[in-house]
């Protein structure tokens, strides 16, 4: 079942990377900005773990777009991180919502 918003798909986005689901990831990412490249192998040596996520703000633009600004928290070789970013969302003609892109923040 399709996310019924962007605040959503981007929680179900979160879980598909701590469970390495790449292939979710990659149908819910829009077609014309995923990379090529996408592994989430969360078994590799230098994988994330991811710690928790929290949602600083969302906002629906319009019918068909939306943003979602996230905290990701996570560690790598045992020292603690976190990813800022601020999301974009499409809806497309199919009604459901995808990913596009995001501008990551040192805030």
């Amino acid at each position: 079942m399709p996310a019924p918003t962007a605040l959503e798909l981007m929680r179900s986005r979160y879980s598909a990377y701590v469970l390495g689901d790449t292939d979710y990831l990659r149908a819910t990412w829009a077609p014309h900005t995923c990379p090529a490249d996408l592994d989430v192998d969360p078994s590799a040596s230098d994988a994330p773990r991811w710690l928790g996520l929290q949602i600083k703000r969302f906002s629906a633009v319009d019918d068909t777009h939306a943003e979602v600004e996230f905290v990701a928290r996570y560690k790598v070789g045992g020292r603690a991180h976190r990813l800022h970013e601020s999301s974009r969302f499409v809806r497309g003609d199919d009604g459901r919502w995808r990913y596009v892109d995001g501008d990551v923040s040192d805030r």
